[in-house]
């Protein structure tokens, strides 16, 4: 089945990597998620309540923090060499190379922010408020390919999804 597939980063990142503000971004969001069906991609807490309101499955890719860190970085010096286009004319800045700072480089967000969502999305998990929804934890690459290969049948320690 076909679906539409909805970044939330091509929402949010508007052209010069101007930021959408809040009401704007959330009125976006709630409108791309008012189709039956649909896949979002990406992780912003201030839409997480509609998204996850609407859904019906939460697939959490939780890699090992040295196997993230490894992607993020060649992914960032392949995007930035080759000036890939991301998101509304957007490309990677020189300074997602060579800053520290999170707020100004993916390296360094998701160096700062990996623990933080691990602990978040295992505490999601016991929440009543999410209890409609179905969990699917990737923990390593094996188990991205089972998803792919196996859909909704993938399992994992809690439980089919």
């Amino acid at each position: 089945m076909q679906c539409p597939h909805v970044e939330l980063d091509a929402i949010f990142h508007q052209p010069g990597w101007t930021e959408l503000e809040a009401d704007a971004f959330r009125a976006a969001v709630r409108k791309a998620v008012a189709h039956p069906s649909w896949v979002v991609d990406g992780n912003y807490s201030i839409v997480q309540d509609i998204v996850w309101d609407r859904a019906d499955t939460i697939v959490w890719v939780d890699l090992p923090f040295a196997l993230v860190m490894g992607r993020v970085i060649s992914r960032t010096l392949r995007r930035t060499i080759l000036r890939t286009e991301l998101w509304n004319g957007n490309r990677e800045p020189i300074s997602n190379l060579l800053s520290i700072d999170p707020q100004k480089s993916i390296i360094a967000w998701a160096a700062t922010r990996h623990r933080i969502y691990h602990q978040r999305y295992l505490a999601a998990q016991r929440d009543p408020r999410w209890s409609q929804l179905s969990f699917i934890q990737l923990r390593s690459r094996s188990d991205v390919r089972q998803l792919m290969q196996h859909g909704s049948r993938h399992r994992t320690s809690q439980g089919a999804a």
